[in-house]
């Protein structure tokens, strides 16, 4: 049974980053670092985006970046710049490609393509096992996602992100491709909060995709059927191919992912609670956090102490509170957002950079009393 001072659980954004971090680290140069991957991660299997100001980390993988952003509604129809943001986009394939060649490089670092059957924390170590091997680890970082786990309580609500999506090429040139659809609230809502999200590359080409923040997720036949008759009626109906498809749910609650942490055991990603709850963007997050945990590995200080709390935390709990008892009302209250605030400053409070009276400016915008009602079942 071979033994490893880390073992990362899963190859995808966050344990592709982590295991680069401490490959190229020299701090870690006398570490054995074991990867476990089911996938060979050869295909195109997601896309991230994330916004951020000016030059960042991942600008020579980005396919595609917009300055401007296109909102919706029904009682909305704006383009607006997004600066100082910049909006980014990541595909799969071309993040693998790039970081999965440097991980398998580094002397240290072992990869295996092999499915993870089990996880057993012992006194000192912990068991992996696979279907044909089984490893022990000093500390195991796990990006494994276990959704039944936030269903076992019923303190925090859980709703999925869920969405499908069609990257499609047309026979006209229909797409303003310097202009990203952040959210079309213009689709039927019936009784959830849903709408539609494009991201162009070109006058031809475009991710068209159908996303949804509700508890429970749809028949396939639901998804495509919404994404044919949007390209329908906002594209007069232009002929096209779909070059690829992608599904993906992500979960969207307060949830106290970092209760289940241990001294050994530690989750990453979305297993770690990693994705921002109210919206479900993960990627950035991911990269930010990859590189605390790191600094306090280095410091080698206890991974327990490694949370920290934040109030952004609990303007997410109050919105999940409200889409959880009336899911309906996620149209109105992005829709006021968008309406009464610079989409700059809401950027800003949502990827947990706003200042608190930047907070005030955004809780003011949309209605009221939702957010009162919340506030006063979670106090009292």
């Amino acid at each position: 049974m071979s033994h490893y001072d880390y073992i990362i659980l899963g190859g995808g954004a966050a344990g592709l980053l982590l295991a680069d971090a401490l490959g190229k680290d020299e701090f870690f140069a006398s570490k054995t670092i074991l990867i476990l991957d089911k996938d060979d991660k050869s295909k195109n299997d997601r896309t991230w985006c994330f916004w951020e100001k000016g030059i960042g980390d991942f600008d020579d993988l980005a396919y595609k970046t917009w300055e401007s952003i296109y909102v919706a509604g029904q009682k909305l129809d704006k383009s607006t710049s997004i600066a100082p943001y910049t909006y980014k986009m990541l595909r799969g394939i071309d993040f693998y490609n790039h970081y999965l060649p440097k991980v398998k490089a580094y002397p240290n670092i072992t990869w295996i393509q092999v499915e993870v059957t089990q996880i057993e924390e012992r006194k000192n170590k912990v068991l992996v096992s696979t279907a044909f091997q089984k490893f022990t680890g000093q500390t195991v970082f796990s990006s494994l996602y276990d959704p039944s786990i936030p269903l076992k309580q019923d303190k925090f609500p859980v709703l999925q992100q869920h969405f499908l999506g069609w990257q499609i090429k047309t026979e006209r040139s229909v797409f303003d491709s310097s202009e990203a659809t952040f959210m079309d609230f213009s689709v039927p809502q019936k009784g959830n909060t849903r709408f539609m999200y494009v991201l162009p590359f070109s006058e031809n080409e475009a991710l068209v995709e159908y996303t949804l923040f509700s508890e429970l997720l749809l028949e396939k036949s639901d998804y495509e059927q919404a994404i044919k008759t949007y390209i329908k009626e906002k594209y007069n109906g232009t002929p096209y191919t779909i070059q690829e498809t992608e599904f993906g749910t992500i979960p969207m609650t307060c949830y106290p992912f970092h209760q289940h942490n241990t001294e050994r055991l530690f989750y990453i990603g979305v297993a770690g609670g990693w994705a921002k709850p109210s919206t479900g963007f993960t990627f950035y997050h991911t990269s930010q956090q990859i590189k605390h945990l790191v600094k306090h590995l280095k410091q080698n200080r206890p991974l327990t102490q490694f949370y920290k709390k934040s109030r952004f935390r609990f303007y997410d709990m109050l919105l999940l509170d409200i889409l959880y008892k009336d899911n309906h009302l996620g149209q109105s209250i992005f829709e006021s957002l968008f309406q009464k605030r610079k989409a700059s400053l809401i950027l800003k409070f949502l990827g947990n950079e706003s200042s608190l009276w930047d907070e005030v400016k955004i809780i003011s915008a949309p209605p009221p009393k939702p957010f009162l009602k919340a506030l006063w079942k979670r106090l009292f």
